[in-house]
């Protein structure tokens, strides 16, 4: 026997009214109220004729599934109609319930009428019998059936009809009547009848809002995947997952578990829940966790009730009595397990096949979002060590600018030192004087050698380049930067690809201090165009790079001398950078100019030999 299980969320959309048929024929109930347009007021609010044919009722049943997108209202206007065509004194329709297998009370007419509060298990009394055995059921008179389980206490007569729809079990239709023989066998097969189409028609709304379901989830999926993938830090990141995966999944609570395989330990990054309770703090063994089990397996695990005695001496689980049931799903990303999410619900809970996937789904993103904030640390690292590596090379060249302007005046006064011809006696100290002047002096010299000798790039260190692959390097370095700065960068190169023999750091260095100076020209954003192309000058083969911006301009009255040391434009400026670019395309035989500047734009030219 296969049973149909009820979504354990229903619609909480109010009904949409439907249009009651009408009728002229008088009722026979005569424990029945009427009103004078002959119409009985039912439960629902909404006007029933007093009497209608089983084709009327099966038309009305039938039509349902498009009056109404309300699950529960829907079972309201039903039993108003059958507890109305049967001429019954009470009537409930239970549902069989996916978390207990009970059945459960969904609507009920008739004073005294009370539901079973947790429910009612299969095979006890009439409607878990009908239920359990599939077979609808009349007794005349409940008084001597042993089967009966008293509601209320002036119910007399009984007939029930289990909703089958093929070969799945919905639920149970229960009509009384307070009268002995209140209902005929013939009344059973109309309800049996009826108790078919409404479980069809009840598979078919639950259906369209599984649909409906199914396209919010799908939204809500997009858009958490769209917000966790612009979050670079990664406790704003563990946040926004946490309340997404709560909001998508309409959970109690949500928590973000950190798995550190070294240490063997778990640590809860982020807690979502609706009251005020405290998530388990600090670094917690894994063997005393719950989440190890997804950890451990790479699975998805559900525990149906984690406020069971077993549970209580995990570590892991939040301090809220209120949490039920459990779905942990680990995040998982290039086969490492990263962490999991864990989605708590205030009741006993079996998730379903959707829910599982979507929280698969959302725990994907989570890990994919994760290794991303990761490695934006890590590139924000890599520019951090790439600054002090700039920073290190500007003083070493900086060095070598002085020693190179030392070394001229030096040579003057050694040359004039030698040229003295001044012959002291042996005992005048001024001899003494005189040599130690002369060994200074070519001490002074061998240093000055020495610091141009450093900041030298030896020969052996240049490589043959792809200028493409140079140009898709630096951009990766300050693609951070350029984002932030709101510059966009297009880059245009000839379909043959270019080569240069260069020192590739010191190539970088030069396209990094043209790229930055532009994003600074630019402070309210813009765009950065790179064009590459080869120039034939007799003997020889050049790369020409133009980089052009969109900013301000170079102001005229420092345009003759932007590649001086020292000489800035900015207030935060050292005056180095320009210089610097120059003297390194000029120890690569190369050179760079100002193309073109005006209040549109600028263009720096960089020149370099091609590869042979």
């Amino acid at each position: 026997m296969k049973f149909s299980q009820s979504p354990s969320r229903r619609s909480k959309r109010p009904a949409v009214a439907s249009r009651a048929d009408s009728s002229d024929s008088p009722s026979t109930n005569a424990g029945s109220a009427r009103t004078e347009s002959g119409l009985r007021p039912p439960v629902s609010g909404l006007p029933i004729p007093v009497s209608e044919t089983s084709a009327e009722l099966l038309y009305f049943l039938a039509s349902l599934a498009t009056r109404t997108e309300d699950p529960r209202a829907a079972l309201r206007l039903m039993l108003d109609r059958f507890v109305a065509h049967f001429r019954a004194d009470a009537g409930s329709i239970a549902l069989l319930s996916p978390d207990t297998g009970r059945l459960e009370t969904e609507v009920q007419s008739g004073e005294g009428n009370d539901s079973f509060s947790h429910g009612l298990k299969l095979g006890h009394g009439i409607t878990g019998w009908c239920v359990l055995n599939r077979r609808s059921l009349l007794v005349a008179d409940v008084t001597f059936e042993p089967r009966y389980i008293a509601v209320r206490a002036s119910a007399r007569c009984e007939m029930a009809a289990p909703m089958v729809d093929g070969e799945q079990i919905v639920g149970v239709i229960d009509l009384e009547s307070d009268r002995v023989g209140g209902f005929t066998p013939a009344d059973l097969k109309q309800l049996e009848l009826f108790a078919a189409e409404a479980a069809r028609v009840l598979q078919r709304l639950w259906q369209l809002g599984h649909l409906r379901s199914k396209a919010r989830q799908l939204e809500s999926l997009i858009t958490a995947g769209q917000s966790l993938v612009t979050k670079l830090e990664q406790q704003d990141l563990f946040d926004t997952l946490t309340h997404e995966a709560r909001h998508t999944l309409e959970a109690r609570a949500c928590a973000l578990y950190l798995h550190q395989p070294a240490k063997g330990t778990v640590r809860c990054a982020s807690f979502a829940n609706a009251a005020a309770a405290k998530p388990p703090a600090g670094e917690l063994p894994m063997d005393s966790c719950l989440v190890a089990a997804a950890i451990h397996t790479r699975r998805q695990v559900a525990f149906p009730d984690i406020q069971s005695p077993e549970y209580r001496e995990l570590l892991d689980l939040p301090d809220d009595p209120t949490l039920r049931s459990v779905l942990v799903a680990p995040m998982l990303f290039e086969g490492e397990v990263l962490g999991v999410v864990a989605v708590f619900t205030d009741r006993l809970h079996r998730f379903d096949n959707d829910e599982k996937r979507l929280c698969a789904a959302l725990a994907s993103l989570a890990a994919v979002a994760l290794q991303n904030a990761r490695l934006y640390a890590r590139v924000f690292q890599s520019e951090d060590v790439l600054r002090k590596n700039e920073r290190l090379t500007t003083l070493g060249l900086l060095a070598a600018e002085i020693a190179h302007e030392i070394r001229n005046p030096l040579t003057v006064l050694k040359l004039l030192h030698g040229g003295l011809g001044v012959d002291f006696a042996a005992g005048d100290p001024r001899r003494t004087d005189m040599r130690v002047i002369g060994e200074k002096l070519d001490q002074l010299e061998s240093i000055v050698t020495r610091v141009l000798s450093f900041a030298k790039a030896p020969s052996s260190l240049h490589s043959r380049w792809s200028v493409n692959d140079i140009v898709e390097d630096t951009l990766v370095l300050v693609r951070l930067k350029l984002a932030q700065s709101k510059v966009s960068v297009r880059v245009e190169a000839p379909p043959r690809p270019l080569y240069v023999d260069a020192h590739k750091g010191q190539i970088q260095q030069v396209l990094l201090n043209l790229l930055i100076n532009a994003t600074h020209a630019m402070p309210d954003g813009g765009t950065i165009t790179i064009r590459l192309a080869a120039e034939d000058r007799p003997g020889a083969h050049f790369l020409l790079v133009d980089l052009a911006d969109t900013g301000t301009g170079v102001a005229e009255a420092i345009r003759e001398r932007i590649f001086d040391s020292f000489l800035s434009g900015r207030p935060d400026g050292t005056g180095l950078g320009l210089a610097i670019a120059k003297r390194i395309l000029l120890s690569h035989h190369g050179d760079i100019t100002l193309l073109h500047t005006s209040p549109a734009g600028t263009t720096m030219r960089v020149t370099l030999p091609l590869a042979k």
